[in-house]
């Protein structure tokens, strides 16, 4: 597996870190950086950040696949329409390549910690390992079996780690969870290059039992039991606001479209030609959701005017329009044009009138190089805690509680994504009144959770996350696209291919994998908790 020991560019200053002897001290420059005084603390920013920042991989598959975003541009078929088009296969195992990647940073933080000093840098080790499961509950829930007990240790001589079965991938990481979580203490400092929570350690404590929350409740099908013990085993530790929400702050002054490297956020030119989905904005239509008028703006005809990030569109809620997925523009039945009551626009068509007059994310909040990107969230633990309550499991307070509160709080955090989102208090109490949980049966109930989960996320720009839990919860219920030349039989992809280079750098460890995938190694197949 390849990356397992390439640890990016902070390592080309360590060039003797992975050497058996250090030079000697007479012949060490002293104005280079060594394992004696180079500071661990940057190696949790990289992760972090890298592990954050994936936006266009989630563009190109999760947000067009969950009918969030739509597109009728062929460079998006990927997700919009289930196609595998040209070399894009390659992104499905970005998941996969990057993901060890941002373990082997992990991985590499904590043995200089431990080197340097493990008493003082305890908590910084214990997030590692909290940092190191978040990165692979990720790769495992898009895949399937990936390498967890031998992952990124080229350094200890594994150089063909074993793909785990995903069951016992789930049973380390619950236990990997629970301890590091244990080790954590206030009393001692935190990390110094911590993106994350600035190193807050009782942020830290919270993330880490919210983490294991959600990883809990992937089981709900799989092994319903266990998801109930360690649902029960985080209760009244998880996050109890939005001020616990895990926000990566990107950083629009330190872009570099030279070499790739940045704190920035996306680009505007990656989202031009993509509008929200029917399917989303209908949903908020349909019950009078505030964020409707905050989240998408229709833009002015003209690609000239649709091109210019600095010229918002209109934000009116009554004249937000979801473009269907699963069009296209080449003129023949399955063109936007002939689309149910398409709007139209004025121009030629080579200047974005086919996209008439649908609803594109608002720019200002958005399409921005600076802002910010969420990671784990409030609303989204209150939604699990509901749906644990429905279920009938030892949950403190009602569901419909915890259901207001994760209404509340998604609403309320669009408000960290830009001030110009925020929605005024009023209208998301009157709302949230308006939209009590419907506990007339356990179906409806958690029909409304995860819908409201998959709203969330979404508008979040969390695609990946909104994927994994439709996966989970099988809700919302997404009529799929059933365009020519798909290649899942119409169906909506359950998982990611794994990375192409593994049949050459793994291939034994890779054949045993696929051969337990029923369905093979391809987009219809399901991961083991996907039942």
């Amino acid at each position: 597996m390849r990356k397992l020991c390439v640890l990016g560019i902070f390592f080309l200053a360590l060039m003797g870190s992975c050497s058996k002897e250090k030079l000697n001290e007479i012949n060490t420059d002293p104005t280079k950086l060594t394992e004696d005084n180079y500071d661990p603390n940057s190696l949790l920013a990289q992760a972090q950040l890298k592990y954050a920042n994936l936006g266009y991989y989630q563009l190109l598959y999760q947000s067009t696949m969950m009918q969030l975003l739509a597109s009728t541009y062929y460079y998006y078929n990927n997700g919009d329409k289930y196609i595998n088009v040209g070399s894009f296969t390659d992104y499905q195992g970005r998941i996969f390549d990057e993901g060890y990647t941002d373990a082997s940073y992990i991985r590499e933080m904590q043995r200089l910690a431990r080197l340097k000093d493990p008493v003082a840098y305890k908590n910084l080790i214990a997030i590692g390992d909290m940092m190191f499961v978040l990165i692979l509950q990720r790769i495992t829930d898009t895949y399937g079996d990936v390498p967890y007990s031998q992952a990124v240790k080229a350094m200890q001589g594994v150089k063909y780690p074993v793909y785990d079965r995903q069951e016992d991938i789930y049973t380390q990481m619950l236990n990997d969870l629970e301890t590091a979580t244990a080790q954590l203490d206030t009393e001692k400092p935190g990390p110094s290059a911590d993106l994350f929570y600035k190193g807050d350690i009782s942020k830290w404590k919270k993330f880490g039992y919210s983490l294991m929350l959600r990883i809990a409740m992937r089981l709900t099908k799989a092994d319903p039991e266990k998801a109930r013990i360690w649902t029960e085993k985080a209760v009244g530790k998880t996050f109890t606001s939005i001020n616990d929400n895990a926000i990566l702050l990107t950083d629009a002054s330190s872009f570099n479209s030279q070499n790739g490297t940045s704190l920035a956020l996306r680009t505007f030119s990656d989202y031009l030609e993509v509008r929200w989905s029917k399917t989303l904005i209908d949903q908020l239509k349909n019950t009078n959701d505030p964020r409707l008028g905050v989240i998408g703006e229709v833009p002015k005809d003209g690609l000239a005017k649709n091109a210019d990030q600095n010229l918002s569109g209109n934000t009116d809620a009554t004249v937000q329009l979801g473009m269907p997925n699963g069009y296209d523009l080449q003129g023949g039945t399955t063109d936007i044009s002939h689309s149910p009551n398409y709007p139209g626009g004025t121009g030629s068509g080579s200047d974005f009138a086919p996209l008439g007059k649908y609803s594109r994310p608002r720019t200002a909040m958005y399409l921005k190089l600076g802002g910010p990107i969420f990671i784990l969230s409030y609303a989204e633990i209150e939604f699990l805690l509901a749906e644990a309550k429905v279920r009938g499991w030892n949950i403190n307070g009602t569901a419909n509680l915890h259901y207001t509160n994760g209404l509340t709080g998604a609403i309320q955090s669009l408000a960290q994504l830009d001030p110009l989102a925020a929605v005024d208090a009023n209208k998301i109490t009157a709302f949230v009144n308006q939209n009590p949980l419907d506990e007339s049966s356990t179906q409806n109930a958690l029909s409304a959770i995860n819908t409201q989960y998959w709203v969330t996320t979404g508008t979040d720009f969390n695609f990946i996350e909104a994927w994994l839990n439709w996966k989970r919860s099988d809700y919302p219920k997404l009529i799929p696209v059933n365009y020519k030349g798909n290649v899942t039989n119409g169906t909506i992809p359950r998982r990611m291919i794994y990375l192409s280079t593994e049949v050459l750098n793994n291939p034994q460890n890779y054949k045993d994998a696929v051969a337990r995938i029923a369905g093979g190694d391809v987009l219809t197949s399901r991961v083991w908790w996907d039942k």
